[in-house]
C-alpha cells in the first residue's frame, strides 16, 4: 500500500514537485507537468508524453535529451486535462510543431485531442498518437482498442530519436506509428494496487493465484491461473506474445527485438532478473536477438505486484533509434551531446484574470448554478467511497476520487467567477473548465461539456427559461455522445444523460415548470441508472472485463443520477 502521503488529494502534485527538486539538471517545472531544462533547439519537433500518475518513471521521469521534450502529468490514475497538456506542449515547442504521444485510454484520447485542436487553431502544428501494445485488452482484430501498457517507452523512444535528428512533424508521427504496429506487451499480476489514503487495493488474487491480462491503471485481469515458478512465468509471457507477430514477421527465427521485462511496482529487480533469465534462453531458442533489454521498473502501476513483457520488432530504421542515446532522469542510455541549460525565460503560460459583462437577471441565475454546484460537490464527497467501490468491479476505482477532484474544482472556480460578477454562462463555463482540469480523465472531460453547453444555452444577458435549461441539458447530451462515442446501451453516464435530457425536454414541451420538469426526469435518471447494472460495457477501462460488472450499476451513470436529483433542491426559485 501507499503509506507516505499528506493529503491523497494533493498527492499527485507533491510527488512532481519533489520530483522537480530532486531532478533539477533535467526537467523544470511549467503549467500542466514538466519540460527540459537543456536548451531549445530552434525548429525541432517537440515530443509531448502524458498520463496519469501513480506510473513513474512514466510520464515526468522520461524527459530529457533523446527522450520527450514535455510530459503533461494527471493526477492519479487520470490523464491530464487539456489545458494541462496544452501548457506543457507551448512551453516545449520550439517552431517544428508537436507530437503528442499518449497510452490509449478514453480519457486520454480525450483530452489530448482537444489540447491537439487548441494548439493546432493557435497555429501550433500538432498530432497525437496513441500506444495501443497490450494485447490482453482486445484481439488482433481491434487492436486499436488496445491500452497502452510498458509498449509506450519503446514507442515514445523512438519516436523522440527520430526527431532528434531533425525529421519533421509527419515523419516522425509516421514512424511512431511504424514502431506501435511492431509493439507488443502481456503482463500478470499477484496482487492490486492501493491509491494513496485507500484502505484497500483495486482488486485482490487468491494467494495461490495470478491475474492474467491486468492493466496499469489496477485494472482486474482477464483471468485467473496458479501462481507459476518464474520460470513458468517467462514461459507464459514468451509463449503468448510469440503467437501474435506484426503483419510481415511470418516467424520470430532471425529476427531482433527491443524487449522489455516490466516490474509494476512490488516485483524486486532481483526477482525481475531471475524471470528475464529464462526469457532471454526462450527467445534465444527461438532465433530473437535481443537488442539492448531493459529489465527493471519502467511503467508502474504504485504498488502492484506483477510484471509485464514487451517486445518491439525491429528493422534497420527503429533499430538506430532504439539503440540511439537518450538522457532523462529514470532512462540513460550512450552518450548524449552536452547542451546548454535553457534560458530562464517563464515558461509559464497561464492567462490574465477574466472580465466579466453580465445582466442583473444572468448574474441572479448565476448565484443559482452556484448553489446547484455545491450542492452537486457535497453529494459528490458524500457519495465518493461508493462511487470507487463500484468503479472498482471492472473499472480502476478512481471515479470517486476523480469526481470529488473536478466538483471542488468546479465549485471554486465558480465561487470566483461570482465574486468577480460573472453571469450563468461565464460561470458555467468557468465551472467546466475547471473540472475538466482537476479531474482529468473522462469524466473530467465528459462534466466540462456538460456545463459548457448549459452556460452556453443560459448566457450572460437573459433570464433563463425551461426551455433554456432543457435546451442546454440536451445539447450536453449530444456533446458528450459525439466527444466520447458511447451511445444507449453502452454502460457509460450516457445511460443515464439521454433519457434525462429527453424527460425534462418533454415535461417542458408539456408546460411544465422547471422544478416539477426535472423531478420527473432525475426519477427517470434513477431508473435509467439502477438499469445500468444488468448492461455489459462496452466501453472505458471496464470493457475488457465486462462480465465482472454484470449485476452492479455503471459508477458514471450513478453519479450523474445521484447528481441531478441533488440539484433539484437548488431549482426552487426558478418554479
Amino acid at each position: 500500500m501507499t503509506r507516505l502521503h499528506n493529503d491523497p488529494a494533493a498527492f499527485a502534485d507533491e510527488a512532481l514537485e519533489g520530483f522537480v527538486a530532486a531532478h533539477r539538471r533535467w526537467v523544470r517545472p511549467v503549467t500542466g507537468g514538466v519540460v527540459r531544462a537543456t536548451a531549445k533547439i530552434p525548429g525541432q519537433v517537440a515530443v509531448v508524453i502524458g498520463g496519469g500518475s501513480g506510473h513513474y518513471p512514466a510520464f515526468s521521469g522520461l524527459v530529457g535529451q533523446g527522450l520527450a521534450h514535455g510530459a503533461a502529468v494527471g493526477n492519479v490514475f487520470a490523464s491530464p486535462s487539456a489545458q494541462q497538456i496544452r501548457g506543457v506542449a507551448k512551453a516545449a515547442q520550439s517552431g517544428g510543431g508537436v507530437l503528442l504521444m499518449y497510452g490509449n485510454y478514453a480519457g486520454d484520447v480525450l483530452h489530448f485531442g482537444q489540447a491537439a485542436e487548441r494548439l493546432n487553431g493557435e497555429g501550433i502544428p500538432t498530432h497525437t498518437f496513441a500506444v495501443t501494445d497490450d494485447i490482453s485488452s482486445a484481439g488482433p482484430e481491434e487492436a486499436h482498442k488496445r491500452r497502452g501498457i510498458a509498449g509506450d517507452l519503446p514507442v515514445f523512444k523512438v519516436a523522440a530519436a527520430a526527431a532528434e535528428q531533425g525529421r519533421d512533424l509527419d515523419e516522425v508521427a509516421r514512424i511512431a506509428a511504424h514502431a506501435n504496429d511492431r509493439t507488443r506487451s502481456f503482463g500478470i499480476a499477484f496482487s492490486g494496487c492501493t491509491l494513496p489514503g485507500a484502505d484497500h487495493p483495486l482488486f485482490t488474487v487468491p494467494e495461490d493465484r495470478m491475474a492474467v491480462g491486468l492493466g496499469i491503471h489496477g485494472e482486474p485481469g482477464i483471468g485467473e491461473e496458479p501462481v507459476p515458478t518464474a520460470d513458468e512465468a517467462a514461459e507464459l509471457l514468451v509463449a503468448t506474445l510469440l503467437k501474435e507477430l506484426p503483419d510481415g514477421i511470418h516467424g520470430p527465427r532471425g529476427q531482433r527485438a527491443a524487449v522489455i521485462l516490466n516490474g509494476l511496482g512490488s516485483v524486486k529487480y532481483e526477482e525481475l532478473f531471475v524471470v528475464y533469465r529464462r526469457v532471454a534462453q526462450l527467445l534465444d531458442e527461438a532465433g530473437v536477438t535481443a537488442v539492448d533489454p531493459e529489465v527493471g521498473e519502467l511503467v508502474t502501476s504504485f504498488d502492484m505486484a506483477g510484471i509485464s513483457l514487451t517486445l518491439t520488432w525491429l528493422d534497420d530504421t527503429l533499430e538506430a533509434l532504439w539503440t540511439a542515446p537518450a538522457d532523462t532522469p529514470a532512462y540513460r542510455k550512450g552518450a548524449v551531446p552536452e547542451a546548454a541549460a535553457a534560458d530562464e525565460e517563464s515558461y509559464e503560460t497561464e492567462e490574465g484574470p477574466e472580465v466579466y459583462t453580465a445582466s442583473e437577471e444572468s448574474r441572479q441565475a448565476a448565484a443559482t448554478a452556484l448553489d446547484a454546484l455545491r450542492r452537486l460537490k457535497d453529494t459528490v464527497d458524500t457519495h465518493a467511497d461508493e462511487l470507487g467501490r463500484i468503479d472498482a468491479v471492472a473499472g480502476d476505482g478512481d471515479h470517486g476520487i476523480g469526481m470529488q477532484r473536478g466538483s471542488t474544482g468546479a465549485y471554486e472556480a465558480a465561487h470566483r467567477a461570482r465574486e468577480a460578477g460573472a453571469g450563468a454562462r461565464s460561470l458555467l463555463t468557468a465551472a467546466g473548465d475547471a473540472w475538466a482540469d482537476k479531474a482529468g480523465g473522462t469524466s473530467g472531460a465528459l462534466w466540462g461539456i456538460v456545463l459548457r453547453a448549459l452556460g452556453d444555452a443560459l448566457g450572460d444577458t437573459e433570464r433563463p427559461t425551461p426551455a433554456s435549461v432543457a435546451h442546454g441539458v440536451l445539447q450536453a447530451s449530444d456533446g458528450v455522445r459525439r466527444t466520447g462515442g458511447a451511445e444507449v446501451g453502452d454502460k457509460t453516464m450516457v445511460d443515464v444523460l439521454v433519457p434525462f435530457a429527453e424527460t425534462l425536454g418533454q415535461q417542458v414541451d408539456a408546460g411544465a415548470g422547471l422544478t416539477a420538469a426535472w423531478e420527473a426526469a432525475a426519477t427517470a435518471a434513477e431508473r435509467s441508472a439502477s438499469d445500468t447494472a444488468h448492461l455489459l460495457p462496452k466501453m472505458g477501462r471496464a470493457r475488457p472485463h465486462a462480465e465482472k460488472s454484470l449485476g452492479t450499476p455503471d459508477a458514471g451513470a450513478h453519479s450523474l443520477a445521484l447528481i441531478v436529483r441533488a440539484v433539484h433542491g437548488a431549482l426552487a426559485p426558478c418554479k
